[in-house]
């Protein structure tokens, strides 16, 4: 089945649907580790220990000016990014073009992530809740049985209820709150969304400091947990100062939040592996010339993120 006219820019098509059947080398991703939409899937791929069955190709950071994303010629060009190991193509919206509808009929940003069939030779879906979501049992007939990846729920049925309550603030307040803060058109606009983001860090540090567990919903990772690290792990690293958001910072002012955010770097395997400060400090900085004209990319702070602590590896022991 072809793509119809993507809705304001979206596929939503579903791995495991009729038309696009669960295969071990039928899809391919593509993904930029500056973007914080991204950023959830390659998480989720990681943990679910999906690599072998979904190859990436990743965009450089920048620049963005004259034809959107670029892709490396070859792998080495920049560390972390890659060559289109599909097409060869030297921007993403290449990879757009090849995809039904056409051209002339697509209204979206050619933004990642984007899933892509290599069969049918199309986009399947390039929404990052739908992706992440899919990854999180598509391919589990493909896992090991009884692997621990082959079990690992992200989004598990006796959770929705929670999961899409605190979904229903975290998404727009926080994770995509601070874009509306930073790309706010005036100081009354600005103003309005920099004390939403905060008011949904506050909202996220109580709930942390609620209970002892190690994840927003104590014991259980979920999808929450890859949502909210995505966006709280370049908050103090390119938020505060690129975006504005700046009546405080997660080190400094929210300890139950940077300890949630320092024990999943540390601790969580596959999660620091993921995580690139290089690609987006300088994203951020060199392709949103409207904000920093100059280009120039932020030393600080140091170090992106701090250490893991005597003290907080007592509090792991505690819920252990």
């Amino acid at each position: 089945m072809a793509n119809t006219n993507p809705n304001a820019g979206s596929w939503r098509h579903e791995i495991g649907s009729r038309d696009f059947p669960v295969d071990s080398d039928r899809y391919h991703l593509y993904v930029g580790l500056f973007c914080p939409f991204a950023h959830r899937v390659i998480i989720t791929r990681q943990l679910k220990a999906l690599q072998n069955f979904l190859p990436i190709s990743i965009v450089k950071p920048y620049p963005k000016e004259d034809g959107g994303w670029r892709f490396a010629e070859t792998d080495s060009e920049y560390e972390g990014s890659t060559a289109d190991h599909l097409f060869h193509s030297a921007f993403l919206h290449n990879v757009y073009f090849r995809s039904p509808p056409v051209y002339s009929m697509y209204e979206g940003k050619y933004s990642v992530p984007v899933l892509w069939d290599k069969k049918t030779d199309q986009i399947v879906n390039n929404e990052s809740v739908d992706i992440m979501r899919q990854l999180n049992t598509a391919f589990n007939s493909l896992l090991p049985k009884g692997s621990d990846e082959r079990d690992l729920n992200f989004y598990p049925e006796h959770l929705h209820k929670q999961i899409d309550s605190i979904n229903s603030w975290l998404l727009p307040d926080f994770c995509e709150g601070v874009y509306k803060a930073g790309f706010a058109p005036d100081q009354e606009s600005y103003n309005k969304a920099c004390k939403v983001v905060f008011a949904s860090l506050d909202r996220l540090e109580e709930l942390l400091k609620s209970h002892d567990g190690p994840f927003i919903l104590k014991e259980q990772m979920t999808e929450l947990d890859i949502k909210a690290y995505a966006t709280l792990i370049r908050f103090d690293a390119i938020y505060v100062q690129h975006f504005k958001v700046n009546m405080g910072t997660i080190r400094h002012n929210y300890p139950f939040a940077h300890r949630y955010l320092k024990n999943l770097y540390w601790n969580v395997t596959g999660v620091k592996e993921t995580t690139d400060f290089r690609h987006i400090k300088e994203n951020y900085s060199k392709s949103h010339s409207d904000i920093n004209p100059k280009a120039i990319t932020p030393l600080g702070p140091v170090p992106d993120i701090e250490h893991w602590t005597e003290e907080d590896e007592a509090w792991r022991r505690s819920w252990k």
